[in-house]
């Protein structure tokens, strides 16, 4: 009988958000088993925590170091096989370095670090190992995301000429940091969070969902940053002129000061034949619209899709299938590879399919390049 793959995790304690999630992702597919954790730079809110998840108080540890040196003692039959990295961005680097060198696969929150120059170390780190290295740029896990890269990867919408990415929130409209929610504070803490608030928290997802899709760089680009609520300290909006390799053209917009917006990421992508179009809050559906025939609205669990986007479809036509269910898709898909790399066989292509270190650097060079066309009197900068 197969094992369950043992999962060490790092953050996601008391009131945290994004570390439950995780886990209800990590849990979904009853292919994953969460061992031990350290939840909480406090080591008695992470024993805390533990303890609430129902873990033996001999797992939940005080720091992450301690995760990592006790477990690699355990026995191999019972010590975690990778750790799940779901702290603030200041905490990504050292856990996932640490890991990494001590023989674990690591699955991670993004963006990748705190800064570039971490991000280049850690994936020189995991070139060194060899090891599986993941992260949740979750909206890659959604089928009808896969079926329009698929779509564009077969030449459906031929040469491709606008992208067109937002991501409006509008959750930090006011300074609500300043009242102590937490998510807000280490959001739009530089100390924190890094140079960038928006661009780098959902800046990054808009990127990566852009250059998933259609398969293309983004070589160059030319941002107005702003930041609109007095007091704040790092940028609640942004719009982006961008230049793909190939010679398509895109528009990047993302806000978190977009009042009344929910979580709005929407794409739409058009080639010399037709176009697509697909919404996070009605994800079940992609648009293609076409040059020379009527508009076709093709739906998850409908019809013939393509491998990729039925390998990530887990219900019937009409089910809704949202946030958690992509998310846990990217776990699943990660879980598929370290159980080949125990069985010492290549993985299923298919399951062989979710953001890694790369997607993270190329996030951090975004980030970082964003600000600097930000602030620069001349704008365009090369990615």
């Amino acid at each position: 009988m197969k094992q369950k793959i043992r999962m060490g995790m790092v953050g996601g304690g008391q009131g945290a958000f994004i570390g439950a999630v995780h886990r209800m992702a990590a849990a979904l597919d009853g292919e994953i088993e969460l061992v031990c954790g350290a939840f909480s730079s406090n080591p008695e809110k992470s024993k805390a925590s533990g303890a609430d998840l129902g873990l033996s108080p001999d797992r939940c540890y005080g720091t992450f170091q301690e995760m990592i040196q006790r477990e690699k003692r355990l026995r191999p039959d019972r010590r975690m096989q990778f750790v799940s990295i779901v702290t603030p961005n200041h905490v990504h680097f050292a856990p996932a370095k640490m890991a990494l060198e001590n023989g674990f696969h690591v699955i991670c929150d993004k963006p990748l670090t705190f800064n570039l120059k971490e991000a280049l170390l850690l994936e020189k780190i995991v070139d060194k190992t060899g090891l599986i290295f993941a992260l949740t740029h979750n909206y890659t896990g959604y089928p009808m995301v896969k079926q329009a890269r698929q779509m564009i990867r077969q030449g459906e919408l031929g040469e491709l000429r606008k992208v067109v990415v937002e991501y409006p929130q509008g959750w930090l409209s006011t300074h609500v940091e300043a009242s102590g929610q937490k998510q807000a504070a280490w959001r739009t803490d530089p100390s924190r969070s890094g140079i960038a608030g928006a661009m780098g928290d959902i800046g990054t997802h808009a990127e990566n969902l852009a250059e998933y899709i259609t398969g293309l760089k983004i070589t160059e680009m030319c941002a107005d940053i702003s930041t609109f609520v007095p007091g704040r300290l790092l940028d609640d909006d942004g719009s982006v002129l961008l230049h793909f390799e190939g010679g398509a053209k895109g528009i990047l917009h993302a806000s978190q000061i977009a009042a009344g917006e929910e979580n709005n990421l929407n794409i739409r992508i058009y080639g010399e034949k037709g176009g697509l179009e697909w919404r996070q809050m009605e994800p079940n559906t992609l648009i293609a619209k076409w040059l020379d025939k009527p508009t076709q609205m093709i739906r998850t669990g409908v019809g013939s899709l393509s491998p990729e986007a039925q390998a990530a479809t887990r219900i019937p036509g009409g089910h809704p299938e949202g946030y958690l269910e992509a998310f846990a898709n990217i776990y699943r898909n990660f879980a598929h590879c370290v159980q080949a790399r125990i069985a010492g066989v290549e993985p299923d292509p298919i399951r062989n399919d979710f953001p890694g270190i790369r997607d993270g650097v190329r996030g951090m060079q975004f980030i970082e390049k964003v600000i600097a066309s930000g602030k620069s009197k001349t704008k365009w900068v090369k990615l």
